[in-house]
């Protein structure tokens, strides 16, 4: 392994020690000395080495490489330099992960995987933040920090509960097509390598003209769809909780570099509203025969990790990094995790996560104002001015101010930006029988053997919850297609059950 660090044992100051191994004493066998700062700083710098881990996502797996544009037609969709130019390459640094279970658990286990790439593009980072899911559990941001709640342990009991699992679940019918995903084959991939990865949310996109398109994209792995079955998932966890970690890793070391296909889906913008279900819900997918995949490009992963910590540990992804070209729909999902995803880095990073080199954009350094706070390493702006506007630092918007509102609403994209009328107020969305057409079809995909192992996954799950939960998600089932709901009620009464 390569150093450029000192070849002589310093103290973090640089000062050479002359000992690593025996602290100073007052005699051989008298007490340890304050006056040996090496043994302070070594002993004050481990009481903190720990960071707080996230709150979701805490297991995880990362690896560097590159993104390729293979569709020489996509930057008609958008100005996002990044898609311009067929075999233009961009670095990035993906991360997979697990949802629910705490830093250590096993990366085998039946949940969501995070699916997470950060494009280091000339335009600053674009973070594509997904999961291995096209959908997720609800649609509204206020419900998730009580769905996470539901994911982890019993306030009490400090077990993982089967009875907040499924309540909240029942309670929120709008999941059935996430569980449904969740308790199928899909939900235990065999690591990382072989799953897929989709956006999930809506995003708009935005031509040079200012033209809108809305668009999903997915991530197809090259190296084809494989999954667990749920006695290898469990028999991983006791005897090789990390798994998926060694999987990559390894695969990369030995030059077998994990590919994906990126594609996406085109929505032209007045088909917004009226799509026959709303097309920003994130409970539900595009139909393919509505909206077909169009390749777009390539990713590979080619470069592991020098240092867990410092690269996989530390990186951060958020929803609100967007290149010029790639904007916000009003997906209340996004919305809300565009706030949630920057606040908790600078939770656990601090203020000036950016600056941490895993997340530093590498087209230049940023300007903007902000200054100071802990941690503030990348020269903290210099002697530029630390206010805007100012008559110093020649440094503005990227907006001209030479040209007519409507030239540069064109150019920039601010022209096509909806209005939108309507009472302010929290407006009740209630659940309804669309929530459970598209599990219902999913479940119809599925074939005989699949769909008995999707009732055996959920109601061996389900079966250690209250009878009256499991006579509420029977319901939802059987509403999703009565064969579902038999097929999990008949699963329950084997395991015991007396519903």
């Amino acid at each position: 392994m390569s150093c450029p660090y000192a070849r002589t044992f310093t103290t973090s100051a640089g000062i050479p020690v002359d000992d690593d191994q025996y602290s100073q004493t007052v005699g051989e066998k008298g007490p340890v000395t304050l006056t040996d700062f090496r043994l302070i700083e070594k002993i004050a710098h481990f009481d903190r080495e720990r960071i707080p881990e996230r709150v979701v996502h805490a297991v995880g797996s990362g690896a560097h490489g590159y993104f390729e544009l293979t569709n020489p037609d996509f930057e008609k969709y958008t100005k996002a330099k990044l898609f311009s130019g067929v075999g233009k390459k961009t670095p990035v640094f993906a991360r997979f992960s697990t949802v629910g279970g705490e830093s250590g658990s096993s990366d085998t286990a039946r949940d969501p995987r995070g699916f997470a790439v950060k494009f280091y593009t000339e335009e600053g980072n674009w973070d594509f933040v997904g999961n291995n899911t096209p959908v997720f559990f609800i649609r509204d941001p206020i419900k998730f920090p009580d769905f996470i709640h539901t994911q982890k342990r019993n306030p009490q009991t400090h077990l993982k509960d089967p009875n907040m699992f499924w309540d909240f679940l029942s309670l929120t019918p709008e999941s059935a097509h996430q569980v449904t995903i969740l308790f199928s084959d899909r939900g235990t991939p065999r690591g990382y390598r072989h799953m897929n990865g989709y956006y999930g949310h809506t995003l708009k996109l935005v031509n040079k003209e200012g033209k809108v398109h809305f668009v999903k994209f997915h991530f197809k792995t090259k190296q084809g769809i494989q999954n667990l079955s749920a006695e290898e998932s469990t028999k991983l966890s006791g005897e090789n909780p990390d798994y998926s970690q060694q999987d990559l890793f390894e695969s990369i070391q030995k030059g077998d570099y994990p590919g994906w296909d990126l594609y996406a889906q085109i929505m032209p913008e007045h088909e917004l509203t009226t799509y026959r279900w709303n097309p920003l819900d994130i409970t539900k997918v595009w139909p393919h025969g509505d909206y077909p995949l169009i390749p777009v490009g390539k990713m590979v992963l080619n470069k592991n990790p020098l240092n867990y910590f410092a690269e996989v540990e530390q990186s951060a992804f958020e929803p609100s990094n967007l290149v010029p070209g790639i904007e916000p729909s009003n997906d209340k999902m996004l919305i809300g995790r565009m706030f949630s995803y920057a606040d908790t880095h600078r939770y656990r990073l601090g203020p000036n996560y950016n600056q941490i080199p895993i997340n530093q954009p590498r087209n230049a350094l940023p300007y903007n104002g902000q200054v100071d706070g802990p941690m503030a390493v990348d020269g903290n702006k210099g002697n530029l001015p630390n206010y805007y506007p100012n008559s110093f630092s020649n440094v503005h918007p990227q907006r001209p101010f030479n040209k007519s509102p409507a030239s540069i609403e064109a150019e920039h994209g601010v022209a096509h930006a909806p209005t939108t009328h309507g009472e302010v107020k929290r407006h009740v969305v209630l659940p309804s029988d669309e929530d459970f057409v598209q599990p219902g079809n999913l479940y119809r995909k599925f074939n005989d053997a699949e769909k008995q192992r999707l009732a055996d996954n959920i109601s061996g799950h389900l079966v250690n919850a209250e009878q009256f939960l499991q006579e509420r998600l029977v319901n939802i089932f059987t509403k999703c297609d009565p064969d579902y709901g038999r097929r999990v009620r008949d699963g329950l009464k084997l395991k015991g059950s007396k519903i």
